[in-house]
């Protein structure tokens, strides 16, 4: 019994096991790169140091998400990393609606910024921004009206 408590006070009075330290991933052309996904959204992002342009599809922001609740959570990982007009971003986006592409640019911006500064790992994480959000359109169903509707009921 003795021996069984010297190795239990042996293991707490060991130190807790040294976090991991990340290495930036940075390419040749000093840019970080990072794929985001929401709904069928797929945002492939790069972010290099700049002035801060965000460029989608070849268009500016502005052109590309005209309604200001989308630019608004894109920025949302630049804001809350205190980053804001530190980064050029460079995206291509495919799939599903703006809503969605929006949330995998999100995404992926906030995956970028984490290969690019690994310290803002802890800033980005219990915001829920480098959590993927799981939820597709549920398919049709043969027999059914649409995923789970079913057709009217007719007595005759």
């Amino acid at each position: 019994m003795a021996e069984g408590l010297e190795a239990l006070q042996s293991l707490s009075s060991n130190p807790a096991p040294e976090a991991v330290v990340r290495e930036p991933q940075i390419d040749a052309q000093g840019r970080a790169y990072a794929t985001g996904k929401r709904k069928n959204a797929i945002a492939r992002v790069w972010i290099k140091p700049g002035k801060g342009t965000i460029t989608i599809n070849g268009r500016d922001q502005e052109v590309y998400f005209a309604r200001p609740v989308l630019r608004m959570m894109i920025a949302q990982p630049l804001q809350i990393a205190d980053r804001l007009g530190q980064f050029d971003v460079t995206v291509t986006v495919e799939g599903s609606g703006l809503s969605g592409q929006a949330g995998a640019v999100r995404h992926g911006l906030s995956k970028a910024l984490t290969y690019y500064e690994p310290g803002l790992r802890a800033v980005l994480k219990p915001h829920g921004f480098l959590t993927r959000d799981s939820r597709v359109v549920e398919r049709k169903k043969y027999g059914k009206a649409k995923a789970r509707r079913s057709f009217q009921f007719s007595k005759r």
